[in-house]
């Protein structure tokens, strides 16, 4: 196939009514930037959405528009290439993001010939990107980061978009209820829970800047109990227009700050609920009985999302009748079931066995000649052979 092809020019009126080639009715994607913003689209009418952007007063500060041009680009690569380019400028951390939650047409979905453009394509486009220093870092740098595994502009699968959507209206029905309501969403290890929870976050704090919307001025939280994770999600917070970093807080830090105000907050999605304390841990400033009690005791909804499985610490034990005493008493959501695996590139067989095993069931090792699966005698033993690898 023929080669990428990437103009740079002025962002200006006279550099967008000397546009000419086959491209300016044709799929593009672009990005508009400055030393320290950018904006990054796709259209299929390059030269009226440029105009359009001049017209806006935020877009109007950027300074220098690239075209991304490919004479086999579609309508689906285009998409796929935007939404990419979002979440790699998003990790290279060099620009702020002036880039709105994506639509529904972001979908995680397949189209003809996805692997050229999503792999190799891409692959030339952000060398290029590099070659010129508009970015930073290189796509392995880049995919090791989890600013970039958490992104709020990832694609979601069909039913990452389900549930995203279902939160969503699940917020505007009971925003103006009497009574907390609760929405608990289950989920194992991989089935990308919190990446569902970054991008409500994302876009319900857009919404409290719309004064159209029912959450028009709410005040919204993201909550987790893991250091690591916090630091994440507030990097995050640093290159994303809709969000600041007072949006994201520990449990503890949360429940102390609205007891001394004295005032409920409006929507508080909590990712790893099942890092929740259930007992007081006066060393670390808690001294009520359980932290999901305290979180709806001092919100007006709460969407917590766990993994029964991932039990780690006495003080933070959950099962499902603990959780239960707690949100039976509020109203609620049935709970919501996450179950496509992303994190395991196996087999359906392969994951059911692993599933089995975990709930102590020892079946038939399934043959996956693509998932190298061993069992050692000792944990020695499987960290030689680890080494070994390197």
């Amino acid at each position: 196939m023929s080669k990428i092809e990437i103009k740079t020019m002025p962002f200006d009126r006279s550099s967008i009514d000397r546009m000419n080639g086959y491209y300016i009715d044709y799929p593009v994607v672009y990005f508009l930037n400055n030393d320290t913003t950018v904006y990054i689209g796709e259209t299929v009418a390059v030269r009226n959405r440029m105009r359009d952007h001049l017209k806006n007063s935020e877009r109007k500060a950027l300074k220098k528009m690239s075209l991304i041009i490919h004479e086999k680009f579609n309508r689906s690569a285009t998409y796929n290439i935007e939404t990419k380019l979002i979440n790699y400028f998003l990790a290279d951390e060099r620009y702020k993001l002036q880039n709105k939650s994506q639509t529904v047409n972001s979908v995680m979905h397949n189209y003809y010939e996805k692997k050229y453009f999503n792999e190799e394509l891409f692959e030339d486009i952000w060398d290029e990107l590099l070659k010129r220093e508009i970015v930073d870092n290189s796509r392995y740098t880049i995919e090791n980061k989890d600013i970039f595994k958490l992104s709020p502009f990832k694609e979601l699968s069909i039913e990452q978009l389900e549930l995203q959507q279902k939160i969503i209206e699940v917020c505007k029905k009971h925003i103006n209820d009497d009574e907390p309501f609760v929405f608990l969403i289950k989920g194992e290890a991989g089935v990308g829970k919190s990446v569902v929870l970054s991008s409500v976050i994302n876009k319900i704090q857009e919404l409290s800047k719309e004064k159209s919307s029912s959450l028009y001025k709410t005040n919204n939280y993201l909550l987790v109990n893991h250091t690591e994770m916090l630091k994440t999600y507030k990097k995050i917070a640093g290159n994303v227009k809709a969000l600041t970093k007072k949006n994201f807080e520990k449990p503890t830090s949360f429940i102390n700050q609205r007891k001394k105000l004295m005032e409920k907050a409006d929507i508080v999605l909590v990712d790893e609920a099942h890092l929740l304390l259930t007992k007081p841990d006066p060393y670390n400033n808690f001294v009520e009985e359980n932290q999901l009690q305290e979180i709806i005791r001092h919100s007006k909804i709460v969407i917590a999302v766990y993994d029964d499985k991932q039990v780690l610490k006495m003080k933070s034990y959950w099962d499902e009748e603990r959780l239960q005493s707690i949100i039976g008493k509020y109203n609620t959501e049935p709970t919501y079931k996450l179950t496509n695996q992303f994190r395991m590139q196996a087999t359906n067989e392969m994951v059911n066995w692993i599933d089995h095993f975990v709930e102590k069931k020892i079946t038939e090792i399934p043959n996956d000649p693509e998932y190298d699966f061993k069992i050692f005698e000792s944990a020695a033993k499987m960290y030689d052979v680890i080494q070994g690898l390197r």
